[in-house]
């Protein structure tokens, strides 16, 4: 039997303020590996840690695709989105 999985698009910030955007589909699991700094690249390098916004898909390919037009978003509009259901940026992992 095939496994219904969900996809999340999530926004991790650093203290500084730097936002990492990305994909998976198991958040609590990504959440836990860019915290202790086991995924190399962007986040490890800038210590994004905050989980600030995520939104969940059954589609792989649409989580994809929203990845990828967030990351071409101006700064502004990705704040935005953050304020949109987190307006005070509170860190969010705690309700997983």
């Amino acid at each position: 039997m095939a496994k219904n999985y969900i996809f999340h698009v999530h926004i991790l910030a650093s203290e500084s303020g730097t936002l990492y955007i990305g994909v998976t589909n198991d958040l609590v699991r990504r959440i836990y590996q860019h915290r202790s700094d086991l995924i190399e690249g962007f986040s490890k390098k800038y210590q994004c840690h905050k989980l600030v916004y995520y939104e969940e898909t059954s589609d792989v390919e649409s989580a994809i695709k929203r990845e990828k037009q967030i990351k071409n978003w101006s700064r502004k509009k990705k704040e935005g989105l953050i304020k949109t259901k987190n307006p005070t940026w509170r860190d969010l992992s705690g309700d997983l």
